[in-house]
C-alpha cells in the first residue's frame, strides 16, 4: 500500500483523481461504511473453517481502494501499473475496482447537499419542481469488437462512427451540469429509440411541464410529448426560396444550437475521464463505469458551485 505521504500527495492534487480533497473526504465518509458492510456480508455468506476476521489483514485500506478506482477512471491507468504504484498484487487492484465502482454508480448525480438523482423520472421531477430546462443528447463510447460467431456482433456497430461502440443518453440542466447518464445500449440503437426505451415520452406526457432541448436526432418526440421536447426547426421551404426565408431559418437553428450547446460541454467533461473515451474492459461493466463517472463528476460540479450560491 502507499504511505501516508504518497496518499496525501494523491488526494491534494486534483489532476490525479479529478476530484478535490473535500469531495474525496465526503466519498470516504459515505462509502466506507457501506463497503465494509457489504464486505462483511460477503465473508459471512459462505461456509468457513475460521471465524470472520481471521487470517491476513487487508493491505489496501478503503481510502486507497477509492483512490485506485478514481485514478483508473480518470486516466485509464492499467491495473498492472496501479498494482506497482500501490505495492499490491494486480488481482487486488482488479477486485478493489470491481467493488468500489458499483458503489459510486449507485450514488446517483448530486444536485445539492443530500439530494441525488438516480433515475430519469427523478430528473424530470427535479426539473419540473425548479422550473428548469433540461438538455439531452446521446454519446458513444468505443468498445472492443465482439468475438466472431456471436449472433449480436453487428449490434455494436455504430452507424454514425462506423466503429464498435455503446451509447448512453446524457441529461444536463441549462448550465451544463450532469444530471443523469442512462444505462448503455449497443451502438446501432438510434438516439430517439434509446430515449423511447428509457420511457422519456411517458414521463414527459404524464409528468410536470418541462422543457427539454434536443438535437435533430430526436425529431418526432415533440409531437409525442405535447411540444415538451424542442428540436431544431425543419426546413419548410424549397431550395430556391427567398433569402429572407433562409436567413430566418438559420437564425432559428443558431438560437436553438446556442441554448443546446451546454449538453455538449457536459459530455466533454465526462469524456475527460479516460475510461469513457474507449472502454477496454468487459461490456457488462460499461454501464457502471458511465454512471460512476457521472456520479463523481456531478458531485464535484455541485461542490464547485456551492461557494457561488452562498454569496
Amino acid at each position: 500500500m502507499v504511505g501516508n505521504t504518497s496518499r496525501a500527495a494523491i488526494i491534494s492534487d486534483r489532476r490525479i483523481t479529478g476530484l478535490s480533497a473535500n469531495v474525496i473526504a465526503e466519498l470516504v465518509t459515505e462509502l466506507g461504511p457501506l463497503w465494509h458492510e457489504r464486505h462483511q456480508a460477503k465473508l459471512a455468506s459462505r461456509p468457513r473453517k475460521r471465524a470472520v476476521g481471521a487470517g491476513a489483514k487487508h493491505r489496501l485500506v478503503f481510502v486507497d481502494r477509492l483512490l485506485v478506482t478514481l485514478v483508473h477512471l480518470r486516466h485509464g491507468v492499467t491495473h498492472d501499473v496501479l498494482a506497482c504504484w500501490f505495492k499490491v498484487d494486480r488481482s487486488t487492484i482488479t477486485r478493489a475496482i470491481g467493488e468500489v465502482r458499483p458503489l459510486l454508480a449507485e450514488r446517483g448525480c448530486t444536485v445539492s447537499s443530500g439530494v441525488r438523482l438516480r433515475t430519469l423520472a427523478e430528473v424530470i421531477d427535479h426539473l419540473g419542481a425548479d422550473g428548469k430546462t433540461g438538455i439531452i443528447d446521446g454519446t458513444e463510447i468505443r468498445v472492443r469488437r465482439p468475438a466472431a460467431g456471436r449472433t449480436d456482433r453487428d449490434r455494436f456497430t455504430s452507424g454514425k462512427s462506423k466503429q464498435n461502440a455503446v451509447k448512453t443518453m446524457v441529461v444536463t440542466d441549462g448550465d451544463g451540469r450532469v444530471l443523469f447518464c442512462s444505462p448503455t445500449r449497443p451502438g446501432s440503437c438510434a438516439d430517439i429509440t434509446h430515449a423511447r426505451l428509457l420511457g422519456l415520452v411517458k414521463l414527459l406526457a404524464d409528468g410536470p411541464a418541462v422543457e427539454i432541448l434536443a438535437d435533430a436526432g430526436y425529431q418526432g418526440l415533440g409531437a409525442q410529448t405535447g411540444g415538451r421536447v424542442i428540436t431544431p426547426p425543419h426546413r419548410k421551404f424549397k431550395k430556391n426560396a427567398p433569402d429572407r426565408y433562409v436567413e430566418m431559418h438559420e437564425r432559428q437553428r443558431k438560437a436553438h444550437s446556442s441554448r443546446r450547446i451546454r449538453v455538449e460541454h457536459g459530455i466533454a467533461h465526462l469524456k475527460n475521464w479516460r475510461a469513457l473515451t474507449r472502454h477496454l474492459g468487459r461490456r457488462e461493466h460499461i454501464s457502471d463505469t458511465v454512471q460512476a463517472v457521472a456520479a463523481v463528476l456531478s458531485h464535484q460540479q455541485t461542490a464547485d458551485l456551492a461557494p457561488a450560491r452562498t454569496m
